[in-house]
């Protein structure tokens, strides 16, 4: 059955552009784009049903490609702590910071990670994400990263949205690894991810690459697993240090690197010839008041995909607005609204391995959308917080929330 959607302007977003159409028309087809382009071209054909879309802007639905939105409690003391002159790293040092939501993430069953987490990601639907990546990593032993990684699979099917599921195991060091961390990621490799994997609950890997986490050599044998068991990877990379990683990912092909403050010259080049993706993370820079800036110019100089999320989490981005990600990664780090769009979108998907069927308004492409009631697309991002009028369609239905 195919719906004509009428009297519109649709942002396509293809090759990371606006790439307009004014005066526009789409045709879905069940889940899938059948057609689209000016209502002048519109082909004649029945249809099932007619929405009038009142002068909307259409752009694709959002992607929020990078959340570990699944935890147990929070971590607001730290917010006050550090707001007191506290580093994150004195904090981690001292038992707080991962080690502490680890301990609150154990302690919950898989209900109340549900329950929390509904809650969270139900925010960012209404702010306009379809489509959303969610990592483990707080788990930290087979039985909690399993809990998490099922809790995501629940997501997927409680909430009209495409989840993705990473399996972030080598995020910090468990206790009962204390000083062990080849061990712990011998664990990983050789029992752990296996596991999960054999029971479909993992749709890429990651890993934190950094000083007060996991050397570069180290991840780089997590990565000749993830790809022995054929899972796209993924990195966190350079937030607080020059390692190399996002290097690292990029001779393995990795989706994306994420963070990228601390990134070289050297590694931008390398993600720019393997075609890995820069994920940005305004709300981490905001909340831990950052001043190493990412090499932007770089980064656009030698043509990599720039995404942006919200990273939201309980210790460095508790961020339940991506709207307010855009708008921050324009004023923080000087993306034009286009550019911030695309973020969210088009290299968003290509950060999740998601670009043949999302990201961009085209002919066959899944059809998730947003209809703003706004006059032009730079509104997304000039607005700051609130709740834009738009209309959610997620495979080819309206959702109401």
């Amino acid at each position: 059955m195919k719906k004509l959607w009428k009297n519109c302007h649709i942002a396509t977003m293809q090759n990371g552009q606006y790439s307009s159409i004014e005066h526009a028309a789409m045709v879905t087809s069940g889940q899938h784009i059948h057609w689209i382009g000016t209502f002048d071209d519109l082909p004649a054909d029945a249809y099932s049903e007619t929405i009038d879309l009142n002068g909307a802007w259409v752009t694709p639905g959002l992607i929020d490609c990078h959340t570990h939105s699944v935890f147990g409690g929070n971590r607001s003391v730290e917010f006050e702590k550090r707001l007191q002159g506290v580093s994150y790293a004195e904090i981690a040092a001292s038992g707080g910071g991962i080690a502490s939501t680890v301990r609150a993430t154990r302690e919950a069953s898989e209900e109340q990670l549900l329950a929390s987490a509904l809650k969270r990601i139900r925010c960012l639907l209404k702010d306009g994400v379809t489509t959303i990546e969610i990592k483990s990593g707080y788990g930290l032993d087979y039985a909690n990263e399993r809990k998490m990684l099922r809790v995501i699979r629940q997501i997927a099917d409680t909430l009209p949205m495409t989840v993705r599921s990473t399996c972030l195991a080598a995020h910090a060091l468990p206790p009962e690894y204390k000083d062990q961390s080849d061990a712990y990621i011998e664990h990983i490799c050789n029992e752990m991810l296996p596991k999960l994997h054999q029971e479909g609950l993992v749709d890429a890997v990651d890993a934190f690459c950094e000083y007060l986490a996991f050397s570069p050599a180290q991840v780089e044998r997590l990565f000749k697993t993830a790809q022995s068991l054929n899972l796209p990877i993924k990195l966190h990379a350079e937030q607080l240090s020059a390692l190399g990683g996002s290097s690292l990912a990029a001779r393995y092909q990795a989706l994306s690197a994420d963070h990228l403050e601390f990134m070289t010259e050297d590694d931008v080049k390398a993600m720019a010839a393997a075609g890995t993706v820069a994920v940005l993370l305004p709300g981490a820079f905001y909340f831990l008041r950052e001043t190493k800036y990412p090499p932007l110019d770089s980064l656009h100089q030698h043509g990599v995909r720039i995404a942006l999320s919200s990273d939201l989490n309980p210790g460095t981005s508790p961020a339940l607005s991506l709207r307010l990600m855009m708008n921050m990664g324009s004023t923080l780090f000087r993306l034009t609204p286009e550019q911030t769009l695309a973020g969210v979108t088009t290299h968003a998907a290509h950060a999740l391995g998601l670009q043949e069927t999302h990201g961009t308004l085209e002919t066959g492409k899944v059809a998730d959308f947003i209809a703003w009631e706004i006059e032009h697309p730079s509104e997304i991002v000039y607005w700051l917080g609130g709740d834009l009028p738009k209309r959610i369609i997620q495979h080819g239905n309206e959702i109401l929330i």
